[in-house]
């Protein structure tokens, strides 16, 4: 249907054509104009429902831009009774048009507000500098006969940039949303590069109202069909290098563009061309310093993430190692000493069974959490060691207060109230002063063997190395012994 669409389009446009309508050619405005603004909704539409949103709006934007030269045409044309000429406004927006697709060509996929706004700085700023250069041939077209050429080739070069990064975008996309959006720019872009460098060169001097108009519709056309096509999936996979060098090369773009603009103007507005290559600079250096800071960021993030445990959010097995051996080499200097505390949620098996893993998993965050706000020195470490057991490293501690803690995260365990029921911990304690003649294994086995030693007692209690704890003033099931 939308292929019939555009036919009929392009149909009713020869017809009013060859019908003559409009006063010196003037009724093929409507559907020069007609044309961006079908492909500007067609694109709203897409954006609306895609992951490649920014993208359909940014073509959106240039289509609007590109309709509204038309307009001016349109306006001056009736004004001045002839359709040959094109008004220095007109002109400014065609220039303009391009700056959205630049912007989104060179853009990454996805980037920070802030990165957005330097680049879309850049690329207005682009677009000033080529209406400038291209406005001084428009100047000169009546006193040199090479100037209307130049023009010509200027606006040929916009084309070719847009049409060549479209389509390397294209064959790099490496979603199949940013894919079917650069293949529809690469194929609006290469039509409307055809059309216009034919019109230019070869039929410039045809006023509008001519046959020429059907090529105008085209590429506008065309991307209106492509916008309102589903998105495929398709087996093309690409390289990952291009990919990567596109994503990675692409910011470049606007201030490398900038810079040679900036040169050709430096002659006949030099102001302007030294603002060009200030904001290219800093421009540049800006972005990269943001990208920077964003990539440190993230690289932080998943340090983060590898050190945590991705259920309870405490320390993971990899973190309780490294911890452990390095607070074992500094109690080595110094002398000091070293405790540990192994804990396991009693019969967390049986729980699983009776009431489901989520519960389970739910059961695990919440004794987590609880642990975690009993923990309060800052120099110990809970992690979770494995299954439904934890660990806290705590260096430099006392024999006494190794007890104490463990009670005090027996009984606030014991304490919550999960929907499914009590849950309870048993906790072993290992204590040792560390030296060169020893390793954390052994701390480890003590811990261990407590472990075992207050289930096979029980469960729900805390049991100490070898070393007999003051009994805690609790009910008779939660009792402190030895290993």
């Amino acid at each position: 249907m939308p292929l019939l669409l555009v036919l009929l389009f392009l149909v009713c446009h020869g017809l009013v054509l060859a019908a003559g309508a409009g006063t010196a050619g003037t009724g093929s405005f409507g559907f020069l104009i007609a044309a961006p603004l079908l492909a500007a909704g067609c694109c709203l539409w897409r954006a609306r429902r895609d992951a490649a949103a920014l993208g359909w709006c940014a073509i959106a934007v240039a289509m609007l831009l590109w309709a509204g030269g038309m307009a001016l045409n349109l306006i001056d044309a009736l004004a001045a009774g002839r359709t040959d000429l094109t008004p220095r406004a007109s002109m400014l927006l065609y220039v303009l048009y391009a700056v959205p697709l630049v912007f989104i060509l060179a853009r990454a996929r996805s980037e920070r507000p802030s990165i957005s706004l330097i680049d879309a700085t850049m690329a207005a700023l682009l677009g000033v500098l080529f209406f400038v250069h291209t406005g001084f041939f428009a100047d000169r077209v009546d006193v040199d006969d090479a100037a209307l050429d130049n023009m010509r080739y200027m606006f040929d070069i916009q084309n070719l940039c847009i049409a060549v990064f479209a389509i390397v975008r294209w064959l790099a996309a490496d979603t199949a949303e940013w894919r079917s959006l650069f293949r529809a720019l690469a194929l609006y872009a290469v039509g409307y590069l055809l059309a216009a460098g034919y019109i230019n060169h070869f039929s410039s001097e045809d006023s509008f109202g001519a046959y020429n108009d059907l090529l105008i519709d085209l590429p506008f056309l065309i991307l209106a069909w492509l916008a309102v096509r589903p998105v495929h999936a398709s087996s093309f996979a690409p390289s990952p290098r291009l990919s990567r060098l596109v994503q990675a090369g692409g910011p470049m773009i606007l201030p490398l563009l900038l810079l040679v603009i900036g040169t050709l103007v430096v002659d006949h507005a030099r102001a302007l061309a030294v603002t060009g290559f200030v904001v290219a600079t800093l421009g540049f250096g800006l972005r990269s310093m943001l990208l920077q800071i964003g990539l440190l960021e993230h690289q932080a993030a998943l340090d983060q993430l590898a050190r945590q445990d991705g259920l309870t959010g405490v320390a993971n097995r990899r973190q309780f190692d490294a911890v452990l051996q390095n607070e074992w080499s500094r109690a080595c200097r110094s002398g000091g000493r070293l405790g540990l505390l192994l804990m396991d949620i009693d019969h967390f098996k049986a729980f699983n069974d009776a009431h489901g893993h989520p519960a389970g998993d739910r059961c695990l965050q919440v004794v987590a959490a609880c642990l975690q706000a009993n923990v309060r020195r800052a120099g110990d470490c809970l992690a979770r060691y494995g299954g439904e057991e934890f660990a806290v490293i705590v260096p430099g501690a006392a024999h006494d207060d190794m007890a104490t803690l463990a009670e005090t995260l027996r009984l606030a365990v014991a304490g919550l109230a999960l929907p499914e029921g009590p849950v309870s911990i048993s906790i072993g304690v290992g204590f040792l002063q560390p030296s060169n003649t020893r390793d954390t294994r052994q701390l480890l086995a003590d811990a261990d063997a407590a472990l075992y030693a207050a289930k096979h007692a029980g469960r729900n209690r805390v049991c100490v190395g070898t070393t007999q704890l003051p009994q805690q003033p609790v009910h008779a099931s939660h009792s402190v012994g030895t290993a």
